[in-house]
């Protein structure tokens, strides 16, 4: 059960870290919510499996996790009111949509920033040491 632990653990950090790059290159919708994905299977796992970690490592992991979630649906949240909007027929042009666009490019920004940090930090060889992937 251990080697499988880890096993899906590494899969899953890799993809994290395959969409923290994806993500600081495009801050489109769809990497953003790939990004949110990524990050949710990662926590879960790091919390259902936690006993087979060394120490409490993921324990740290999870709430970087969740702080990258939260700046993640800053934008995530933009996003599907923007295509609420759309759907309900309002103009972009209208002064709700055109807040919220503002909004998420602000968002946006600030998500760009923490991943281009994450990636610089080289976070997912420093977790696989700590994990003992």
């Amino acid at each position: 059960m251990r080697e499988h632990v880890r096993q899906q653990t590494a899969i899953l950090l890799r993809r994290l870290a395959f969409q923290v790059n994806r993500g600081a290159k495009n801050g489109d919708a769809d990497s953003v919510h790939d990004l949110r994905v990524a990050i949710r299977r990662l926590s879960r796992c790091l919390r259902v499996f936690s006993s087979f970690y060394p120490g409490r490592s993921w324990k740290k992991m999870r709430k970087r996790l969740a702080d990258l979630m939260k700046t993640a649906g800053g934008v995530r949240d933009r996003d599907i009111a923007l295509k609420l909007l759309a759907e309900a027929g309002v103009s972009r042009r209208s002064a709700i949509p055109a807040k919220l666009g503002a909004e998420r490019r602000k968002a946006a920004h600030d998500l760009l920033l923490e991943l281009r940090r994450w990636s610089k930090r080289g976070f997912s060889r420093k977790w696989r040491a700590r994990l003992e992937l």
